[in-house]
């Protein structure tokens, strides 16, 4: 059975690359100064080792029932993509630690949440939120890899650098583990069932852990500080109209990943980043 868009596929390249965050690199609030955002992006930098984790195990349970050459290819390419965005994320994280963010507990409620949901969900609705998650993380990625104003929040960093890396990475795959979905028999009510399950755990889960986060940070109880990132949030462009039309995409019937174009995007970010004078030539091994 087909299970793509129709549209070719670019292939999946695993990159050997390597991040480093030395002492002090980082200002405390590095997110362009702004308290609430830098607490957000640290929470969601936490997630990312147990939920990639929880991507690859999703996808390998199904693995045994593709036929078609070129997505078993995707898939060898997803897994080996998201085991390196695991290990480079523990590593920020670890980071993100010494400069007193939570990324720890956030660590330690993700694999939770995921173990509960391996214990008391089918492994093919474990695949639907897997399939759900991809769709979010590829609306972020290419949401950064296109508004310049995302770009400028993380300044020059090696922060800056690793997530451009992760998001090319994901706007390559993000069709991958839908794919797989489809090919694996799942249904459209599963599919838009299991985006209602993640969207609602995973808003709380952002919600709870960023107040969690910032209730430890001196600088929350500036009430103009407070006041004024809160504000910002209106004009986050990872927050706008079109963004969130983009995340309701998915609840329409007949949705694909790749109906959304992105190969120009992606051309022009590899060539940028990985390309004989990328400015992540040198990370790569």
């Amino acid at each position: 059975m087909s299970c793509s868009s129709g549209s070719p596929q670019r292939p999946i390249r695993v990159r050997r690359i390597r991040f480093s965050y030395p002492t002090g690199s980082l200002r405390q609030h590095y997110v362009d100064g702004d308290l609430v955002m830098s607490h957000a992006m640290a929470y969601l930098s936490s997630v990312f080792p147990e939920g990639e984790d929880f991507f690859v195990r999703s996808v390998r349970r199904h693995a045994d029932q593709l036929t078609e050459p070129e997505l078993q290819s995707r898939v060898r390419g997803f897994i080996g993509q998201e085991v390196t965005h695991g290990r480079e994320h523990q590593q920020l994280n670890e980071r993100l630690h010494q400069m007193g963010y939570p990324t720890r507990l956030g660590d330690r409620t993700t694999r939770e949440f995921f173990v509960l949901c391996e214990r008391t969900l089918s492994p093919l609705t474990c695949l639907g939120i897997t399939a759900a998650l991809e769709h979010y993380t590829a609306v972020f990625a290419e949401t950064l890899l296109s508004d310049e104003r995302a770009q400028a929040l993380l300044g020059q960093t090696e922060v800056r650098s690793m997530l451009l890396w992760h998001a090319v990475e994901e706007s390559e795959h993000k069709s991958v583990a839908f794919d797989v979905y489809r090919a694996a028999g799942g249904t459209e009510r599963r599919r838009v069932a299991a985006m209602w399950f993640t969207m609602a755990f995973f808003g709380i889960g952002v919600i709870a852990h960023t107040a969690a986060s910032l209730v430890r940070d001196r600088a929350t109880y500036n009430p103009v500080t407070l006041v004024r990132s809160l504000a910002a949030l209106r004009y986050s462009p990872f927050l706008t109209g079109s963004v969130f039309a983009r995340f309701g995409e998915y609840f329409e019937s007949g949705f694909h990943p790749d109906h959304t174009d992105n190969a120009a995007l992606l051309e022009r970010w590899t060539e940028e980043l990985f390309g004989e004078q990328g400015t992540l030539a040198d990370h790569l091994h």
